[in-house]
């Protein structure tokens, strides 16, 4: 496995990570334990070493799972979880919270789930307007400090608050949505931003949630309580109109002999070396598939097709959440 630091003073980690929320929540009824924790196993072999969860998957279920599943194979592996985002009884309701207190409360919480007395790389789920980044942050370096996190991180920041927390402590990854379909991080100077500071940009959701993969065929595939019947891309004309963008790049698949979803997660991997998709899946089938992405080359050629196919504002359909959590993003 190829490998990419994390920050300037981070480890060296995977070049493709995996994200583990989908193991406990989010995109299907029921759990199957036995084979998210064979998935983990098997990305252990493939050479995989930065996982990715956070305390408000299940809620908390998804820690509980990497604990027993990880437990004595610590060494090695790069650990993220994420505080902040705090859910309540409206499945789709989301608050934050970046009250310093509520940092120390959470970080004890992740590490017992765990099983770990340290997490690698600890992150901000959602900047809290209402707490200035600096209080937060300096929450985050105290952990650091007491050696309960070694790395800090934030998820879905502008440019601007990114910069500020950076002055406060060395971030050593921004977390945000990045895939063919999600370019805001080109757009907002984003992704600029952590190249010129020195610090990873992990990509979440590298396969659109899915659609990438070209096997989403109708928004009927999904089940009932699956959280993409009511993402607005995913919805009534939204998802043909973005289904026809999929269907572009068939024949670009066919002829390299990949699939879409390595075609996909190629096109992130060339986007610079400080950038870490973190493919999220719960089968080993998908994970092997994924993990091979690594070894594919684009030509300027390909990657220029696949801009001109995705890379226009307002090509695809809808935007990437609901209203409320919307208005999350960019902090």
């Amino acid at each position: 496995m190829k490998t990419r630091q994390l920050g300037q003073q981070g480890p060296f980690v995977s070049a493709i990570g995996l994200g583990c929320m989908g193991m406990s929540d989010f995109y299907t009824t029921g759990v199957d334990e036995p084979e998210a924790i064979a998935t983990l196993h098997r990305a252990l072999e493939l050479g995989v070493t930065l996982f990715d969860t956070a305390d408000m998957y299940g809620p908390y279920t998804n820690e509980e799972l990497l604990g027993r599943a990880l437990r004595g194979k610590r060494e090695g592996i790069c650990l993220a979880s994420k505080f902040g985002l705090v859910r309540s009884d409206d499945p789709h309701a989301r608050g934050v919270n970046g009250r310093p207190e509520y940092v120390r409360q959470s970080v004890e919480g992740s590490l017992r789930r765990l099983g770990t007395d340290y997490l690698d790389l600890y992150y901000q789920h959602r900047i809290d307007p209402q707490v200035p980044v600096e209080e937060t942050v300096g929450a985050m370096a105290e952990l650091v400090r007491a050696g309960k996190v070694r790395h800090i991180g934030i998820c879905e920041a502008s440019a601007e608050t990114i910069r500020r927390a950076h002055g406060v402590h060395p971030l050593a990854a921004v977390q945000s949505e990045y895939s063919l379909w999600s370019r805001d991080p080109e757009h907002n100077d984003v992704l600029e931003t952590c190249r010129r500071l020195g610090i990873a940009f992990v990509a979440y959701s590298p396969l659109g949630r899915g659609f990438l993969t070209g096997e989403l065929k109708s928004p009927d595939d999904f089940a009932a309580d699956d959280y993409r019947r009511f993402s607005p891309r995913f919805q009534a004309d939204n998802f043909n109109r973005n289904l026809a963008l999929v269907d572009r790049v068939k024949s670009m698949v066919a002829s390299k002999g990949i699939s879409a979803s390595q075609l996909a997660l190629a096109w992130v991997l060339a986007q610079g070396e400080h950038v870490i998709p973190i493919p999220g899946t719960k089968q080993r089938k998908y994970l092997e598939s994924n993990v091979a992405a690594a070894a594919v080359a684009l030509s300027a050629a390909e990657l220029g097709q696949l801009d001109e196919i995705f890379g226009a504002e307002g090509v695809v359909a809808g935007e990437r959440y609901g209203a409320q959590t919307m208005s999350l993003l960019n902090g």
